[in-house]
């Protein structure tokens, strides 16, 4: 595929501690020559925590894309009349947003950047981080899983002893799961890492 001509939407949503790896994925992503516009949350925007200082954060991820962040709802509207993006990627994407994505609420700059981007039908791509996946959030799991242009990164327990119920995408095959996207297609095997 000829990644130097589509523009991708990074969205990074408030699981701080897949940060460090999401930024790794970002730096791959824009190795391709992709355009790569990232959005983050205003949680995840604003929220200094232990795995790090939200300035910290933003200066990495506008050093990587070489675009400002979105991180308002009012910033994140224009996305689907303006057709600014090809592929819109949420890594990671919490419990929270799953909940809100399923259940058409766009009141973060995240969940709004994934309704207007769906109303020119064309992919989402979610990454799923949360320590409810196979417990509330499973319902808006498999709400989405039957969402026309949405599509999942596959997804595994991360600790079933310790943490039962947690999921977490395999952010190693962002690039696998997006080509099949761009088909129209779920990257398989789904479930397992």
């Amino acid at each position: 595929m000829d990644w130097e001509n589509k523009t991708i939407g990074f969205a990074m949503c408030g699981s701080f501690c897949t940060f460090k790896k999401a930024l790794g994925v970002l730096n791959s992503l824009t190795q391709t020559g992709a355009n790569v516009i990232p959005i983050m949350s205003e949680m995840s925007y604003e929220t200094d925590t232990r795995f790090g200082a939200a300035k910290d954060f933003i200066e990495r991820v506008t050093a990587m894309t070489g675009n400002e962040i979105i991180h308002t709802v009012k910033d994140a509207e224009p996305i689907g009349p303006k057709g600014l993006l090809d592929l819109l990627v949420v890594l990671p994407c919490t419990g929270n947003s799953l909940a809100k994505i399923a259940g058409g609420i766009a009141d973060t700059s995240v969940t709004m950047a994934v309704k207007a981007h769906l109303r020119n039908q064309r992919p989402v791509l979610l990454a799923v981080s949360t320590n409810d996946g196979l417990g509330n959030a499973a319902k808006n799991i498999g709400a989405l899983l039957n969402s026309k242009n949405i599509y999942f990164l596959p997804f595994a327990q991360d600790d079933c002893q310790n943490k039962p119920c947690s999921l977490v995408a395999d952010f190693d095959k962002l690039q696998d799961a997006a080509l099949a996207a761009f088909e129209g297609k779920q990257l398989q095997p789904l479930l397992g890492l």
